[in-house]
């Protein structure tokens, strides 16, 4: 069997949370190890134009602004490394990880920022315009719609929060529900059925998207299975996924605290988890903001509690 390789900080996750606390660890001279995970550079890949990120006043491509990132923390000594990180023994210090290739890593701290997944319905025209009218975060590329209509899938709090947030951007949004009544709870009902700007299409299913060059609609089905099944296009220029996310926890679930939905748990205002050394940062801990800024914060906050951490039992 291949022998443990050892680190004072590894990294899992390359998104604006896992380079930042990268940047951070490596300037400490931690030495940190960072393995990328299933999608270099998170979520923000998937994303044509970053708008609100500090820094780039004329926007930035998601992917250039992660290949910026990586080199940053590459420059002051990260080594980054693809691949993934399958399972995690947090059970005593220090800490064992195992990539997809059997690799055994014993590391001091462990940093988690692996993100989570946005939720979509399957349909193959998600994939085909994903970055031409298809997203999954309205605060992030709602700005790219002003005045123009677009379609929130869902009928929970995400989506209620989504539809809102869009209907002071959009001439108009359309919410597509499959039940004929809102999940969401009270407060966000009222507000998107207030909302003169939000049509909630009732018992209606979204069964693809059509366009040129980007999206120009969407397929509907009303009451499906129904006697009175109907079919008809709604054009839209933006098709908004609100049936939430799922937060990459799944292997530390065994050690770490979470929520019901996955997200992991840490102490009010830190990166601290339950265990000592172990710090969660970026969306895989935040239920609420999602946002680039707020995940780069996080993990500049998980480099300097690891720093503190080693230089307190190293004393």
């Amino acid at each position: 069997m291949e022998s443990k390789e050892y680190t004072r900080c590894l990294i899992i996750g390359s998104g604006p949370a896992g380079y930042t606390a990268a940047i951070y660890a490596a300037r400490a001279d931690m030495n940190p190890i960072l393995y990328c995970g299933l999608q270099t550079g998170g979520q923000l890949t998937q994303t044509t134009e970053v708008e609100n990120f500090p820094g780039y006043p004329t926007g930035v491509d998601g992917n250039q602004m992660m290949v910026d990132l990586r080199e940053q923390a590459e420059r002051y000594g990260t080594e980054v490394r693809d691949g993934e990180i399958v399972k995690a023994d947090l059970s005593k210090a220090p800490y064992l990880l195992t990539t997809e290739k059997g690799q055994q890593i014993e590391a001091e701290t462990v940093i988690i920022a692996t993100g989570a997944s946005a939720k979509y319905l399957g349909l193959d025209d998600e994939e085909k315009y994903k970055g031409k009218g298809v997203s999954a975060c309205a605060t992030c590329d709602g700005f790219f719609y002003r005045k123009k209509v677009v379609a929130v899938v869902g009928g929970g709090d995400t989506a209620c929060e989504e539809a809102t947030y869009l209907a002071g951007l959009c001439s108009k949004v359309y919410m597509i529900v499959r039940k004929d009544y809102l999940r969401a709870s009270e407060v966000m009902k009222q507000r998107v059925e207030e909302n003169e700007k939000i049509e909630i299409l009732y018992e209606h299913n979204a069964e693809g998207l059509y366009g040129k060059d980007g999206v120009e609609g969407v397929h509907l089905v009303k009451r499906l299975g129904q006697s009175d099944e109907e079919r008809y296009d709604l054009p839209i220029d933006g098709f908004f996924l609100g049936i939430g996310h799922k937060p990459n926890s799944d292997i530390f679930k065994e050690f770490l605290e979470t929520d019901k939905i996955g997200y992991i748990k840490t102490i009010a205002g830190t990166p601290k988890t339950n265990i000592p050394g172990v710090y969660a940062a970026g969306d895989v801990a935040d239920p609420v903001y999602r946002q680039a800024v707020v995940a780069a914060g996080s993990g500049c906050k998980a480099a300097l509690e690891a720093e503190r951490y080693l230089t307190e039992i190293n004393k």
